[in-house]
């Protein structure tokens, strides 16, 4: 018959392990988490860059502007 003390022994040790694996898995989605969250932020700021630049005019439309109103063109 095996000792009360030995049952214990045993059952901490499959309870160690348990945690190790669990720590591992935590471990590896931490760090799989970290990844997607910066695959968005890129995705997120391109997102609002692209926006931004849609949304400003054109280089050749701000020369246009910028250049004065000959009197042929009045």
């Amino acid at each position: 018959m095996a000792s009360v003390m030995g049952l214990l022994e045993e059952r901490e040790a499959a309870a160690r392990v348990r945690v190790e694996e669990l720590q591992a898995e935590a471990d590896r989605i931490l760090f799989e988490l970290a990844a997607a969250e910066a695959v968005l932020e890129r995705r997120a700021i391109a997102r609002v860059e692209l926006a931004e630049a849609l949304a400003a005019p054109s280089d050749a439309a701000v020369r246009e502007a910028a250049e004065p109103v000959s009197a042929a063109k009045r």
